[in-house]
């Protein structure tokens, strides 16, 4: 098996994340609760197979779990099947958000509810294969440095014109503008150290960058090739309308990775071009009409180079109103801009 890793977008050579894995994991570690996390929307016929799978995984590894099914407003008989299959298993933890709010919000709903100090995230749709939870818990275990385990599809079972391509022209993408580069960004089974999570907060389709977010955030990320399977039941919830929704997120997702701590950077950075191309105008302009004596009052680059000092400083002042909002959301309510390592 090919193991492909990334660290802050760089790949790690396969023999050095085959020597980590072969580290043998403490026992805390080994006893550590384990938090599954699926959403799901209308996947009633796949639940019953679903919770079953994903106990018969995690069983024999004796590891203390708790699954977190969160349903995202479904209007099948999902609820009702989670209701009784949670009479009898404690372990299961069914959260029924009020309507539906989009995948990225139904993980940040099970995130928010987590108990475990790992948390591993699969589709409920069966085309994830539970069987493979105890293989990433096991990488995951086995160095401490590492940060979050990613699926990578690497047979996937999906139709070529309508998911496969689509997905691989994403995949670069993403990788291209965040400079995290993998894969399979879209495959939704994941493990993370719970840490890394607390610095991730996901709304709109931010769900899929969630490996760039935690790079950004000073995780370390492994990927590894996980099986995958063509559904057998239910429908499909993508569509080709999440194309443009996804661009536009990443977009604001790059801006994040770059200037969410220091947006007078970005805004100062134009502002000051523009009062400098401004000033070199206007300064022209004086020149002309002080010592030549032409007329500029009616000078089309009286009115821009005006203009664009304007503007400039309009930006100066929002990057600085941006810094200050900045300490506002920060300081306050004491929110941490770092995460710490636990010691080996």
């Amino acid at each position: 098996m090919t193991i492909a890793s990334v660290d802050r977008g760089k790949p790690v050579p396969p023999e050095t994340a085959g020597a980590a894995g072969a580290r043998a994991a403490g026992s805390a570690a080994a006893l550590s609760l384990v938090s599954i996390v699926i959403p799901v929307l209308n996947e009633g016929a796949n639940l019953r197979e679903l919770i079953d799978r994903v106990e018969a995984a995690l069983r024999p590894t004796q590891r203390p779990f708790e699954l977190i099914l969160v349903d995202d407003g479904s209007t099948d008989d999902s609820r009702s099947v989670l209701a009784e299959l949670a009479r009898d298993r404690p372990w299961l933890r069914p959260l029924l958000l009020i309507r539906n709010y989009g995948q990225s919000t139904a993980l940040q709903a099970g995130f928010d509810h987590v108990r475990g100090d790992v948390v591993v995230t699969l589709d409920g749709d069966l085309q994830n294969e539970p069987a493979e939870i105890p293989r990433l818990l096991e990488l995951l275990d086995a160095d401490r440095s590492i940060d979050v385990v990613s699926g990578w599809r690497k047979q996937r079972q999906d139709h070529t014109w309508s998911r496969k391509l689509p997905s691989w022209v994403a995949n670069r993408l993403i990788s291209a503008v965040t400079g995290v580069r993998l894969h399979d960004y879209g495959c939704a089974l994941k493990v993370y150290r719970r840490p890394i999570l607390a610095n991730v907060k996901l709304y709109g389709e931010m769900h899929r960058f969630i490996p760039a977010l935690a790079v950004e955030a000073g995780a370390r990320l492994l990927e590894v090739p996980v099986r995958h399977h063509p559904r057998t039941r239910g429908s499909s919830k993508y569509g080709i309308d999440r194309v443009f929704r996804v661009l536009l997120d990443l977009l604001w997702v790059k801006f994040m990775m770059r200037f969410l701590q220091r947006p007078l950077h970005a805004f100062g950075a134009v502002g000051s071009t523009l009062i400098a191309i401004g000033s070199i105008l206007l300064l022209y302009l004086a020149v002309d009409k002080l010592v030549l004596g032409h007329p500029i009052g009616g000078r089309p680059l009286l009115l821009l180079g005006a203009l664009l000092t304007l503007i400039g400083v309009q930006l100066l002042a929002t990057g600085v109103l941006g810094e200050l909002l900045t300490r506002v959301y920060h300081e306050p309510q004491g929110r941490r801009q770092y995460v710490l390592r636990d010691p080996e």
